[in-house]
């Protein structure tokens, strides 16, 4: 498998793309005037305490209060696991005007402000330093039990040489697959000196206030998702192109050389067909090959996909008809989660299938398929009513949230009233104002499409209104007014 990441680095944006045999699986854009804070530690101070809903608000310097859970507050005298599972009361973990330092784990999205926690961590390429937990653990994609013991072993004894604590703990992330003893210790020692660097700020920021920042798009990249499969890194910008050259001589040195400089007239984006991607993953129908197609609707609660088989008529019989679609949409739902960072709860609605031992196939795709997804997720089995739900951790706004906004028009509904249903609701309105006031005559501002109508298929109950009321009714078209739009002006 062809695997390349493209970096598209402006002065005000900056986009990634990740690209397997030439289709685009996922992008991540990062804005310089809207940077992401996933990450950034803040000495923070706490404004508000909710002991109804075991919350607190922090005042951090964002636009809105963020918010933290008991289970998220730092209790040093307990066992971390033990008190998440059973966090005291929030009243006795925090107090109004209380300093604390608290990193963010999730972004402000819609109107809901960040998600905060006092469980400090800060990663690096192969470890998670985590400054107040006593563990190390290892990712759970790293499944052979013998590497699990050798790398655990490995970072145990790198704390040993580096003198460290028993008050510190590590992750092991997956790409410490293979590492060897000096690419961990290496790792441990930077982690020392930026946490060294957190302490010190933590003495002299005064709160709220930024003590450490999560590193930007472009070079948080080479940490996160720079894997063995990766074949090729391509920089747009020399500049940029440069400073993670020095980057990843520095952090991840078996990268070097897969690092590549786009000089090309043509944008990268358009060469590999990327813009287009992006442009679809904004639609709510999502094509399958088969003729099939599924609609994807996002919503504040959950996203919803249906799965329908649309022009697909099969060769054989119904029940194959209805499982080579499911199967084909297994494999684009895992793509379109990543591609359009759809997180939290998401109901799928395959097609119904009788074989159980299709639904088992459909599902062990989608759980293949999902393997590849950076994203924590999690599948139940097909439900009675032929559902399938599932969850995927959400830190920052879906592609949708990021590049676009509710339709002035609709409201974000996706729909608006009929010029029909409009009319009638002019009707009703002159009506009241005829019985209200006593007016010479009425004006009607609208739209071209309800004024067209007014004078066309409604013009007789417009006449018969005019004779009812006795009043005349005149007609004007505003452009500026939408579809729903109108106003009523007594003259």
């Amino acid at each position: 498998m062809n695997t390349e990441i493209l970096l598209n680095v402006t002065p005000t944006e900056t986009r990634m793309g990740l690209v397997e045999n030439g289709v685009l699986q996922e992008v991540n854009i990062e804005r310089s005037n809207r940077r992401g804070i996933v990450g950034n530690i803040y000495i923070g101070k706490v404004v508000r305490v909710l002991p109804g809903m075991q919350a607190a608000f922090v005042e951090v310097g964002l636009e809105r209060a963020a918010f933290i859970h008991a289970a998220d507050v730092q209790t040093p005298l307990k066992d971390s696991e033990a008190a998440r599972r059973q966090p005291d009361a929030i009243n006795s973990l925090l107090h109004e005007g209380q300093s604390i330092v608290v990193q963010v784990t999730k972004d402000p999205i819609g109107t809901k402000g960040a998600r905060l926690t006092m469980h400090l961590s800060i990663p690096s390429r192969y470890l998670v330093f985590m400054p107040y937990t006593q563990h190390v653990g290892i990712s759970q994609r790293i499944e052979v039990e013998s590497e699990r013991d050798r790398l655990r072993e490995l970072v145990q004894t790198c704390m040993e040489v580096e003198g460290l604590n028993d008050e510190c703990g590590f992750i092991l992330r997956t790409a410490a697959e293979g590492a060897g003893e000096d690419e961990i210790l290496l790792d441990t020692r930077y982690l020392q000196r930026v946490w060294n660097k957190v302490k010190e700020r933590m003495k002299t920021v005064l709160a709220p206030g930024l003590i450490y920042e999560e590193l930007p798009l472009h070079l948080r990249t080479f940490r996160d998702f720079i894997r063995p499969e990766i074949d090729k890194v391509l920089i747009d910008s020399r500049e940029n192109f440069q400073k993670a050259q020095e980057f990843s001589e520095s952090f991840v040195p078996e990268v070097t050389d897969k690092l590549e400089y786009y000089p090309g007239e043509r944008p990268i984006f358009d060469l590999y067909g990327v813009e287009d991607e992006i442009q679809k993953a904004l639609e709510r129908k999502v094509q399958l090959k088969s003729g099939g197609y599924l609609i994807i609707d996002q919503t504040e609660a959950m996203t919803t996909v249906d799965v329908n088989t649309g022009g697909f008529v099969g060769h054989r019989n119904l029940e194959e008809t209805i499982f080579k679609t499911n199967l084909e949409a297994a494999t684009v739902i895992g793509r379109q989660l990543r591609l359009r960072n759809l997180g939290g709860i998401i109901i799928l609605d395959f097609i119904d299938m009788e074989d159980t031992e299709h639904q088992r196939q459909v599902l062990r795709m989608l759980e293949k398929v999902l393997e590849k997804d950076h994203a924590k997720t999690k599948i139940s089995q097909v439900s009675e009513l032929g559902l399938v739900e599932m969850t995927r951790k959400r830190t920052r706004e879906s592609l949708g949230q990021m590049l676009c906004e509710p339709c002035p028009h609709c409201d974000g509904r996706g729909e608006i009233k009929t010029a029909e249903t409009v009319c009638y609701e002019i009707f009703r309105e002159l009506l009241r104002d005829a019985r209200a006031y006593d007016a010479k005559a009425y004006l009607v501002l609208a739209s071209q499409s309800v004024i067209d109508l007014l004078l066309d298929e409604e013009s007789q109950s417009l006449a018969d209104l005019e004779n009812f009321i006795d009043k005349s009714i005149k007609l004007q078209v505003d452009p500026m007014y939408s579809q729903e739009q109108y106003d009523l002006i007594l003259q």
